[in-house]
């Protein structure tokens, strides 16, 4: 444990550094003071408020700004939740409830998961003009800390919400980018009619002053502060630990090494594009990356001798684990895989894409 707990202390020192810094790129930003300020002055405005959060850390991802907001008016979504446990999950979802807050959890790349919540949002439209005979469009505002999938699930519900209604026209689209804080303005996007929803995509924001150590490293560990920010192998031997004390890995045992092995380069590039578009392309928890890594993790894992609960063994099964990712024929499957998304090092393929379970 001391192992993980000096990495915490790492991440938090490396966050605290830069939030003190003035003019800092990456932490409260002018532009996210003024996102701020005009989501403050929004709020009494609109119909309802979607609070977005990471159903992987559902307390840690809580946006502060809204925590004086009525629960009345308020929804916690939780989102990539394909990502979550899904029994962790319904736990949380009940959780809310015994709260009094109304909460839904959603997967914003899943078609029904999204005619799910967009019934259930109709639902609640359907009250508040029973309360008070509202004859406007509704607006609802989509709230929340960086890259908890605002955008994504903005767009989601004005496709689908499109779709359903039969409307024709071009669709809008916000701005999605796996890098937080990305939206730098309020944009809105219609959902449904009779009656009208709309939906505001606004920009993340994060509080001025600098959160605990360990909510630093799980917002660092699910890309809501960028990865330059916590240092990456900072991160990545912050995942490594929570994987190594948890029992995740032994799922993986099942992994064959037909759906994990590393592609040969007399395959080429033509023959991973194929394989990759054959899997599962919106699922990188299935990508056959991630499971090659999954696999070499495990193997490393379940090969060790040592104690994991003994800082020191900890430390060392981390350091073998660093070693067997740069393996060549892991590393070429990286390569490819770098050109297929974004720029990821072999751990954070893993740490990026991988399910795993954090504490809250």
């Amino acid at each position: 444990m001391a192992a993980r707990e000096s990495v915490i202390r790492g991440i938090g020192k490396s966050v605290k550094a830069v939030a003190k810094s003035r003019g800092s790129e990456w932490w409260y930003t002018p532009h996210m003071a003024a996102a701020a300020c005009a989501i403050g002055e929004r709020l009494p405005l609109v119909d309802l408020v979607l609070e977005v959060r990471d159903a992987r850390i559902p307390l840690s991802s809580e946006c502060l700004q809204l925590r004086n907001t009525s629960s009345a008016s308020r929804i916690i979504v939780l989102n990539k939740a394909d990502l979550a446990d899904r029994s962790q999950t319904k736990e949380w979802l009940s959780f809310f409830e015994k709260k009094k807050c109304m909460a839904f959890g959603v997967n914003s790349h899943n078609r029904d998961n999204i005619r799910e919540f967009l019934t259930f949002l109709q639902a609640r439209v359907r009250e508040l003009k029973k309360k008070d005979d509202r004859a406007h469009a509704i607006t609802f505002m989509l709230v929340g800390i960086p890259n908890v999938g605002k955008s994504a699930l903005a767009n989601s519900l004005h496709q689908v919400g499109r779709i359903s209604a039969a409307e024709k026209g071009r669709l809008k689209h916000s701005s999605v980018t796996p890098q937080p804080g990305e939206t730098k303005s309020i944009s809105s996007l219609k959902i449904a009619s009779h009656p009208n929803i709309f939906v505001l995509d606004t920009p993340s924001v994060l509080i001025p002053d600098v959160i605990d150590d360990e909510i630093c490293s799980k917002l660092a560990l699910t890309g809501a502060i960028k990865d330059c920010v916590a240092g990456e192998i900072n991160i990545a031997e912050y995942f490594l630990s929570i994987l190594n004390l948890g029992e995740e890995y032994k799922k993986w045992a099942k992994l064959s090494s037909s759906e994990t092995g590393a592609v040969s380069t007399s395959e080429g590039s033509s023959s991973l594009g194929k394989k990759q578009k054959r899997q599962y392309p919106t699922d990188h928890t299935q990508d056959f990356i991630v499971n090659n890594v999954r696999r070499t993790l495990f193997d490393a894992v379940s090969s060790f001798s040592g104690c994991t609960n003994n800082g020191e063994d900890l430390a060392r099964l981390i350091q073998e684990q660093f070693v067997v990712l740069q393996k060549p024929s892991l590393g070429k499957a990286i390569v490819h895989h770098r050109r297929l998304h974004r720029p990821h090092h072999s751990l954070n393929v893993a740490v990026s894409t991988s399910k795993y379970i954090l504490p809250p």
